[in-house]
């Protein structure tokens, strides 16, 4: 999917919205754990009840990979399921990878060929030489780590090196990197008062947004700092909506309150634009 598809889908969706598909066993629906595949069939009806009310879904490979080879193969029926019914649906594998050279180049190889996703998320502290391996992939988008929503991101993204935030480095660093204009970029959203100064160095680059809902982190905020001119953000729920309910009526409830964010969003573009 190029950037100019999504940015007609968010127009005809009228909504930015990335629903998380973060399945963990011990939260979803009993009866669903008699069936051969939970996590597909999870997933399943939860894309089915929702797929009309988003531009994107972001499964986060730990979910899977905590289950072994069955969930792996839970999670390449799940985007196979996605490709296959809803193409105009952006995918994202939120792998968080970044490795040397030639490791980054497998990586890249299995999330956008093996399992066909449209993007990936990656970590940027090894440098240009462990993500340019992703960003060499036509139509397909490396989601880089910049700025994110937990409490150790102080640590280090937000320390100064000759007078300037890391974080900030990050940016301005990576614009300057081989088919850069693949990237996109993660910031979260409890850290809304940074999108200002974020957005003087990447003006119209896509940002996944996590943080919004259980984390705390505030839509308005986000998107009054953080939105560029042809809307570039896809912010994320993943508990608030998969986990809404965890009774037969789970579907019903993740509905409901996807209608809830996606009117939101709808409003702030239509006050926007």
């Amino acid at each position: 999917m190029t950037t100019q598809q999504l940015i007609e889908q968010i127009q005809l969706k009228k909504s930015f919205l990335c629903i998380g598909l973060d399945v963990d066993l011990t939260k979803i629906p009993q009866h669903l754990l008699e069936l051969e595949d939970p996590i597909f069939e999870f997933n399943k009806a939860i894309i089915d009840a929702t797929h009309d009310l988003c531009v994107s879904y972001k499964p986060n490979t730990a979910f899977y990979e905590a289950y072994g080879i069955k969930g792996w193969k839970s999670l390449q029926k799940t985007i196979n399921y996605i490709n296959e019914n809803h193409p105009e649906i952006f995918t994202i594998a939120d792998a968080k990878r970044g490795d040397i050279g030639n490791t980054s180049s497998m990586y890249a190889k299995a999330f956008f060929e093996d399992l066909n996703f449209d993007s990936v998320t990656v970590a940027p502290y090894m440098g240009k030489d462990s993500v340019e391996p992703f960003l060499a992939f036509e139509n397909k988008h490396t989601i880089m780590l910049a700025l994110t929503s937990n409490e150790g991101a102080f640590d280090f993204q937000t320390l100064e090196t000759n007078g300037k935030e890391l974080y900030k480095q990050v940016l301005e660093t990576s614009k300057g990197w081989k088919n850069s204009e693949n990237l996109m970029y993660v910031v979260g959203a409890t850290k809304a008062e940074y999108f200002t100064e974020i957005r003087k160095i990447i003006p119209t680059s896509f940002l996944l947004v996590p943080g919004v809902g259980a984390q705390g982190g505030n839509l308005q905020d986000v998107c009054k700092y953080g939105m560029s001119e042809n809307v570039g953000l896809l912010i994320n729920s993943s508990r608030a909506i998969i986990y809404a309910s965890n009774g037969e009526n789970f579907t019903q409830k993740a509905r409901e309150e996807a209608i809830k964010v996606k009117n939101e969003m709808e409003e702030i573009l239509k006050s926007r634009f």
